[in-house]
């Protein structure tokens, strides 16, 4: 992943709004949702929603795909894999770093 579109992802994701319909998106997991229960289970105005997903797309965070009468979206787990193995490439200079959870880093 190169640095402007790592950008792109966190600009999108740097927005509550954004924020919980990714993660929404992500527990849901391949089976996706359409915007209408979407819309409900997160109480966003429809009008409001297709905007959030509109940039998410762009920043290619959630793909969509036509089934029947409904637009289905997914998180793209191939660019959220990408953009975490971006933030943490270098992670404590290639050395483990898994920790406990209420211990400090020992980079």
């Amino acid at each position: 992943m190169d640095e402007k579109a790592v950008v792109s992802a966190l600009t999108a994701l740097a927005q509550p709004v954004r924020l919980r319909v990714f993660r929404a998106l992500v527990v849901t997991g391949q089976a996706g949702l359409t915007p209408g229960a979407m819309a409900e289970g997160l109480g966003i105005p429809p009008n409001t929603l297709s905007f959030h997903l509109k940039e998410l797309a762009n920043a290619g965070l959630v793909t969509q795909e036509r089934a029947s009468r409904n637009i289905i979206y997914r998180a793209a787990y191939d660019q959220m894999n990408a953009l975490l193995g971006y933030l943490t490439e270098n992670c404590c200079a290639g050395a483990t770093c898994a920790v406990e959870a209420d211990a400090p880093c020992a980079c």
